[in-house]
């Protein structure tokens, strides 16, 4: 039982450091264009502090949080090159302080009026 609750933190704070290695290449010129792309859409969705399915909600709450943001972490991981990924994860791993992003805060809060408002127009 300590194996696995060992092993779930060793997960959880790789992926805490990869997400902040992914926000760094999403600004490093090194990477490329593709790749900062979706570094940039991964890592902003990763820092926002409001998901797009709220964690309330039983179950899905939390499938953005244990699959798609490690997945995208693997898409973007494999777009870039490993000497540059290995630089930006030291970076990351030694960092005191990790990345907000307010404005994908907005994006999401945004995404969550429109839907509500088309729910009651459709209702109506």
């Amino acid at each position: 039982m300590k194996t696995n609750l060992s092993s779930t933190k060793h997960w959880a704070r790789a992926i805490k450091r990869d997400v902040h290695a992914v926000w760094l290449a999403a600004r490093d010129p090194r990477t490329p264009w593709i790749a900062k792309a979706l570094a940039l859409v991964v890592a902003a969705y990763a820092v926002s502090p409001i998901d797009l399915i709220p964690d309330f909600i039983p179950v899905l709450g939390y499938l953005d949080d244990i699959i798609i943001v490690p997945l995208g972490i693997m898409l973007v991981v494999k777009l870039i090159p490993p000497e540059v990924m290995n630089e930006l994860r030291k970076t990351a791993a030694n960092a005191t302080e990790y990345p907000v992003s307010r404005m994908a805060a907005g994006v999401f809060i945004t995404i969550w009026i429109l839907s509500a408002a088309l729910l009651v127009r459709l209702l109506v």
